[in-house]
């Protein structure tokens, strides 16, 4: 079962330049996306910081009003609820943000915390509401002694199991997690993803996942989309896109990857040049000015996505390229000795 569908969605922000009217710049954060979340499954979007992987979870949450395209959510169009059924769509989504020290006040205890969107959202009685804030610490790890304790009292990791705890309090379908390990140390991240796939197998949730660490999206991602500038560059199962990337882009994200193996001679291939800004973007292909295959219609031209098999490529590339033959020339290489 489907349980959210973005369809075209473009968010654009304007900025002021200055008094006289029309001379506003627009900032093209996202432009034409569209994928499927399915129930229980984990869909993850990656990509460089300032890509827009963001601003399209901001945009399921309603945090973000989009500019155009729809966004529909257990088969309702969110940008049409209103009272009730728009309080019940907030309810069914929730988030985990990046910086669980951040999203937490530090002035409420953990029960105080975990308990605030119960309070606010149901009508349980003092019993039933301790012993749902019990059982949902006792879920992520936590536990009777932490109930009483303040944010500033525990590790990162803590925190952030806190976080999860409060965004299952009201038994949401889908979770946003936007970047929920990138701010921890990695044995400690490896711990809160096997939470999270626990907690997924066990309460059924789909999560839309925000990431820039390859290593973590192939351990936890059915689905990926590939974004660069505000587009998706490629999309589709994540061992297929893992296992045989099909756009530059994709070849030269995981390319810059370093490799696991401490023994090893690490090469690490760096794309050439900055990412243009989303203010002015290139016209035609965005990826176009860093692209070591770029051809002329590539300069002029968007490429529309094609279905090349599982996935869908927006490049003007023939499907029949070898970019796994090619993959040594598509950047600069920098080579690093481990020691």
């Amino acid at each position: 079962m489907t349980l959210l569908t973005v369809d075209g969605l473009t968010v654009h922000f304007r900025i002021r330049r200055g008094l006289l009217k029309g001379s506003d710049d627009v900032v093209h954060a996202v432009d034409d996306v569209s994928f499927a979340l399915a129930q229980g499954e984990t869909f993850a979007l990656v990509g460089e910081s300032g890509c827009g992987k963001s601003t399209v979870a901001r945009a399921v949450l309603q945090l973000v009003r989009p500019t155009s395209g729809s966004i529909r959510f257990m088969d309702q169009d969110v940008a049409a609820l209103k009272g009730g059924a728009r309080r019940k769509m907030l309810r069914d989504a929730q988030v985990v943000f990046q910086d669980p020290y951040s999203s937490l006040n530090p002035r409420m205890t953990v029960h105080s915390l975990v308990a605030e969107p119960l309070r606010a959202n149901t009508k349980l009685s003092a019993r039933e509401l301790e012993d749902r804030v019990l059982s949902l610490l006792e879920m992520v790890g936590l536990g009777t002694q932490h109930l009483w304790r303040r944010p500033h009292e525990f590790s990162g990791g803590q925190c952030q199991r806190i976080a999860i705890a409060r965004a299952l309090a009201l038994d949401p379908k889908l979770v946003v997690l936007d970047e929920p390990t990138s701010a921890l140390d990695v044995s400690v991240q490896a711990r809160i993803l096997v939470l999270l796939d626990e907690l997924q197998r066990h309460l059924g949730l789909a999560y839309l996942f925000i990431a820039h660490d390859l290593a973590v999206v192939q351990s936890m991602a059915k689905s990926i989309a590939v974004m660069y500038l505000g587009q998706v560059a490629e999309q589709g199962p994540a061992a297929d896109v893992f296992g045989e990337p099909r756009h530059p882009y994709t070849v030269a994200l995981l390319n810059s990857s370093p490799s696991p193996d401490p023994e090893a001679r690490a090469t690490m291939r760096v794309l050439e040049g900055d990412v243009p800004s989303a203010v002015r973007p290139p016209a035609g292909c965005r990826f176009h000015p860093r692209c070591p295959y770029r051809m002329p219609i590539c300069e002029r031209e968007y490429p529309e996505p094609q279905r090349v098999g599982s996935r869908m490529i927006a490049c003007h590339l023939p499907e029949d390229f070898d970019l796994s033959s090619a993959g040594a020339t598509i950047a600069r290489e920098v080579t690093a000795v481990a020691h």
